[in-house]
């Protein structure tokens, strides 16, 4: 059966969680370091990196990733959510320092990796904190002020909600991502973050397919994104094993990667505005999803033993699976694992989207009307 919005929603939310918390225990690894570490692939929820020496162990400490614990992915697609909630309608700019600004400031969560309630702002990233830092005490024109922020991934991992509002209009996805995420990123990450969610809009038409899904990535990604894209489905294509295409996928990549090999040490030119250069995570994403063939685990397994920034790239995997086949995609065993051990209710996020999503299409619908009322008033004349 065709999976209905309700599903597709919540197997995307619900996706996306499972991807971030199998994904985070071994993030910032290489697949051969993953392959010693866990004596063989990951293929469930594991244990820290660093066994019960977590809290103090570097580079990670003191954050507890793994044992089914969401990251900072799932708090901010979270706020997110909290935010559609508030202003029931399409998000932009000024939604950001209106809205999800105070939501990292001023409300309190349960933040799995800390083990304590605390304040998003507490967990989140330098790159993210920017965001309050130049909206609310910069007091920046929102729609400017993800310039001068690192470009990462930071603004696309958490913007499956708006490819998911925009359920099966990508181009709508699209562009109000591009208009969101002008807060808080800048270039190609920004890029990144318009096409990721246009990628689950996208998931989410009724005859969608994972080839359908690179390709409308590729008919709205721009510059080295674009390019990006291109190179690793091309070589994604070749595969339907992760285990054989995780260096072929990262041969595919890694020209368009400022990062560089060490995933810990960054090149000098790292995260700096380029046409010509993409992030990693959204192409092996989308790579993935082509040799997994839409699979869950297959899929996010594939992400998750990728290694390096594999949270976030397991997060967007997740995310587009579940938009394409719903939530008995996400094998419920991982789903009720990672909501038990994070402290979260997974499902309680989705259906608050699920209605917002119905109101805006509602408004959207009416106004499409009046546009075409208006335009054939404009037009009667015309023989």
């Amino acid at each position: 059966m065709t999976p209905t919005l309700d599903d597709r929603i919540t197997g995307s939310l619900l996706g996306a969680a499972v991807g971030d918390a199998l994904g985070g225990p071994v993030e910032g690894y290489t697949p051969e370091q993953i392959l010693e570490r866990h004596g063989g692939r990951v293929t469930g929820i594991v244990g820290p990196w660093n066994g019960d020496d977590w809290r103090t162990a570097r580079p990670i400490a003191p954050y507890h990733k793994g044992d089914g614990h969401v990251t900072d992915d799932t708090l901010m697609t979270h706020a997110l959510i909290r935010v559609y909630e508030k202003v029931r309608g399409h998000l932009d700019a000024y939604a950001v320092a209106d809205h999800l600004v105070p939501e990292l400031m001023g409300s309190p969560v349960w933040i799995p990796e800390l083990e304590a309630e605390a304040l998003p702002l507490q967990r989140i990233f330098l790159a993210e904190k920017w965001i309050v830092t130049r909206l609310h005490y910069g007091h920046v024109d929102p729609r400017e002020a993800g310039n001068g922020n690192v470009v990462n991934c930071g603004a696309a991992m958490y913007v499956a909600p708006v490819g998911l509002v925009n359920a099966a209009h990508p181009a709508a996805a699209y562009a109000e991502a591009i208009d969101l995420t002008g807060a808080h990123q800048s270039s190609y990450g920004r890029e990144a973050a318009g096409v990721f969610a246009a990628a689950v809009a996208a998931a989410c038409a009724p005859d969608a397919t994972p080839a359908s899904v690179v390709e409308t990535a590729l008919a709205l990604a721009k510059d080295g994104t674009r390019a990006a894209i291109e190179a690793v489905a091309e070589v994604a294509s070749r595969h339907t094993d992760f285990e054989s295409a995780l260096a072929p996928l990262r041969g595919a990549v890694a020209p368009f990667d400022t990062v560089g090999p060490d995933y810990r040490a960054p090149s000098l030119g790292a995260r700096r505005p380029s046409r010509l250069h993409a992030i990693e995570e959204l192409p092996i994403a989308l790579g993935m999803l082509l040799v997994g063939e839409g699979d869950f685990r297959r899929t996010v397994l594939g992400a998750v033993n990728y290694g390096r920034d594999c949270d976030s790239i397991a997060t967007m995997a997740g995310a587009i699976v579940g938009a394409l086949h719903g939530e008995p995609a996400v094998p419920s065993e991982w789903a009720k694992q990672v909501a038990e051990a994070s402290r979260l209710d997974l499902h309680a996020p989705a259906r608050a989207l699920s209605q917002v999503a119905r109101e805006v299409f509602v408004r959207d619908a009416e106004a499409r009307r009046a546009h075409a009322s208006a335009f054939a008033t404009l037009t009667s004349g015309d023989r």
